[in-house]
C-alpha cells in the first residue's frame, strides 16, 4: 500500500511539473497593438480652460500631423517626456493637440506655466472617459495622426527613440 501511494505522489508531482513546464513557455503577456490605422472618433471634447465644447475631428487639418497627448500635473512620466514635447513644438511638419486628463484645472495651468506649453490646443478630460473612447490606457500616451486616421499608438511617456521615430515618420 505504502509503495503504491508512493508511486501515485511521484506521478501526480510529475504531472503537475509538466504542466507548469509547459506553461512558463506559453506566453501570455498581453502586448497591445501600437500600429493603429483607425478613424479618430466622433467625440464633443471640451476646451481647456472653457465651458465650450469641439469636436475631436474638426481639429485636424488634412495633409497636417498632429499628436494627441494625453497628460496630467499630477504624472510623473508626463513631467518626465515634457522636454521631448517642447522640442517637437518646433518641428514644422506636426501640432500638438494636448488632452489633460483627471487633473485639477489650476495644478494644470501652474504645470504648463512652470515647464512650457508645448501644445497647439488643449483639451479637457475631467472624468477620463474620453481618453477611454480614444483607446487609451492611462497618462501618458500619445496618437499620431494624420488625414484624421491615428496611424501610430505610444504608450507611456516619450523617450529619445520614439522622438526620433515621430520625426522620421512625420518627413
Amino acid at each position: 500500500m505504502k509503495n503504491k501511494f508512493s508511486i501515485l505522489l511521484i506521478v501526480f508531482f510529475t504531472f503537475i511539473f509538466i504542466i507548469f513546464y509547459k506553461g512558463l513557455n506559453n506566453s501570455n503577456i498581453y502586448v497591445p497593438n501600437t500600429q493603429v490605422e483607425k478613424d479618430v472618433p466622433d467625440l464633443k471634447i471640451k476646451i481647456f480652460k472653457s465651458e465650450n465644447e469641439i469636436d475631436l475631428k474638426s481639429l485636424f487639418e488634412e495633409n497636417e500631423f498632429y499628436l494627441l497627448n494625453i497628460w496630467s500635473s499630477w504624472c510623473g512620466p508626463c513631467r518626465e517626456e515634457h522636454p521631448l514635447l517642447m522640442s517637437l513644438k518646433n518641428e514644422k511638419n506636426i501640432k500638438i493637440i494636448g488632452l489633460n486628463y483627471k487633473d485639477n484645472e489650476k495644478n494644470a495651468e501652474n504645470f504648463l506655466i512652470e515647464l512650457g506649453n508645448p501644445y497647439y490646443e488643449i483639451l479637457e478630460d475631467s472624468n477620463g472617459s474620453k481618453s477611454i473612447e480614444l483607446g487609451a490606457y492611462g497618462v501618458p500616451e500619445s496618437f499620431l495622426v494624420y488625414q484624421n486616421k491615428i496611424i501610430k499608438k505610444y504608450i507611456g511617456p516619450l523617450n529619445q527613440n520614439l522622438f526620433a521615430e515621430i520625426n522620421n515618420l512625420i518627413k
